[in-house]
């Protein structure tokens, strides 16, 4: 039941996104978001909408990629408490120091950084082994756990885009495929030099490693974090603090494998099960099927370390891995709500209505800022990158086909705009998980990150325009 687009299609996601920010109250602002959506679909009656967001709900959760992914974020749950409580974490926070591979916040940064740069198969795999790894260290030197969660955003999709060969590759050369170009694998390569906020924002992160850059409230963060403060004091996890603080009933010595080896299964098994499900070729494989696959192997693998090493019994490490479950049940809920304000979105016709706005009132000469522009318009107001490029690279490569300019540049344009939402929006998915690998606040991390994403954004943006001179 859709309706035709229009500009009332722009309500549930501002209000969403002010509420959040005004109110510190994700699950309300999101649930007030699909409410008023519905609400404009049936005409106006908030009966009928209240109806239509519950049904929408269990709509959205029946997907089965929705499924695998929500799944995933929860047993990501059971595989943190046990890489904790089987003294991994510590063990390897032991061995760093040991070796002086890390000493201080820049070190704990520029690691953080080179985590992400390293792991590009999925964006929320890199997310998590980020925080997994670094945010120990990052509370042991007393830096900001936004910082971190800024870290590991900019390193998640930005690089993931930047790969022909995996899901975020696939799912671009799948479109390209779609509107009948003939070489989308060349067109997506000559692309990758020219997507700028994405190159901007990796660059940008591993400065800000480097040399300690805090921009705005990102300061604050930092200097309330030296005198060992985590939280601001409007702040609240979406994560229970006790999963970073499991132990077993025994003594058990801090090992480092016990970290390495459940994380290191998982970053295997993602290419793995992206060549199962694609029937030997990864870029045609299931993203949210192998991110599940992963993480499942990753709980196994942890299963195994501590049954071995006779940490615990059966009963106690499923007692454990349902207490790490537990733990990430709000953030899941935030996931859950996220994906359903994206589906009303779509149903509202939110993204067409923006890009039919700008392509009416755009000149030619600026044809390509103006795509990264309205892309990175969309993808903010609905949260999804994905979701982005299924509507703008339609639009924008077929518009440059018609008028005979080259492709690659537009397509830039369009990944590189989907991305920023990715990157900037606090409905993204990308921005919750990330909240939740580095456990802090989602609306503080929006708000720590924003002014550093608004910098790659304006260097993308110049960057574009001298392109659009060019071509």
């Amino acid at each position: 039941m859709d309706i035709e687009p229009s500009a009332l299609s722009l309500l549930p996601p501002l209000v969403a996104i002010g509420l959040a920010v005004w109110t510190r109250q994700v699950y309300v602002a999101l649930a007030a978001g699909i409410w008023l959506g519905w609400t404009i679909l049936n005409g106006g009656n908030p009966v009928a909408g209240l109806a239509g967001s519950i049904e929408g709900t269990v709509i959205v959760l029946g997907e089965p990629g929705n499924t695998r992914v929500l799944l995933f974020s929860l047993l990501i749950g059971a595989l943190v408490i046990y890489v904790e409580a089987s003294g991994g974490v510590e063990g390897f926070v032991r061995w760093l120091e040991r070796r002086r591979l890390v000493s201080g916040v820049r070190g704990a940064s520029i690691l953080a950084w080179l985590i992400g740069v390293s792991i590009f198969i999925e964006s929320n795999i890199t997310l998590l082994v980020t925080g997994a790894v670094c945010r120990p260290l990052f509370d042991r030197y007393r830096a900001a756990r936004e910082k971190l969660a800024y870290l590991a955003d900019s390193t998640s999709a930005p690089i993931c885009i930047l790969i022909p060969f995996n899901a975020w590759g696939a799912l671009v050369l799948g479109i390209l495929g779609g509107l009948g170009i003939s070489e989308p694998v060349g067109v997506f390569v000559r692309s990758i030099p020219l997507n700028l906020y994405a190159i901007a924002a990796v660059l940008l992160a591993g400065f800000t490693a480097w040399r300690g850059l805090n921009l705005g409230p990102m300061r604050a963060a930092e200097e309330r974090a030296a005198q060992g403060i985590v939280l601001s004091e409007a702040g609240a996890l979406t994560v229970d603090e006790a999963l970073f603080r499991a132990r077993l009933s025994k003594q058990v010595p801090p090992r480092a494998f016990n970290m390495l080896v459940p994380i290191l299964t998982m970053v295997v098994m993602m290419p793995v099960g992206l060549y199962i499900t694609g029937d030997g070729v990864l870029a045609q494989g299931s993203g949210s099927t192998s991110v599940l696959w992963a993480v499942i192997a990753g709980n196994i693998a942890a299963w195994v370390l501590m049954l071995v090493q006779r940490f615990a019994s059966l009963d106690e490490l499923v007692r454990l891995g349902l207490k790490g479950v537990e733990a990430l049940v709000g953030l899941v809920l935030i996931l859950l709500l996220a994906l359903t304000l994206g589906d009303i979105c779509s149903k509202l016709g939110t993204g067409p209505f923006v890009a039919e706005v700008v392509r009416d009132l755009v000149k030619p000469v600026v044809l390509v800022p103006a795509t990264f522009v309205t892309a990175a318009l969309i993808a903010f107001a609905t949260g999804t990158s994905w979701g982005t490029f299924a509507i703008m690279i339609p639009i924008a490569v077929p518009a440059a086909q018609a008028l005979g300019l080259p492709l690659a540049p537009f397509l830039a344009a369009s990944l590189s705009g989907g991305v920023f939402g990715d990157h900037a929006s606090p409905i993204s998915d990308t921005t919750i998980v990330a909240s939740l690998a580095s456990a802090t606040d989602v609306i503080d991390h929006v708000r720590t990150q924003l002014p550093y994403a608004l910098l790659a954004a304006a260097l993308a943006t110049a960057g574009f325009a001298l392109v659009g001179a060019m071509i």
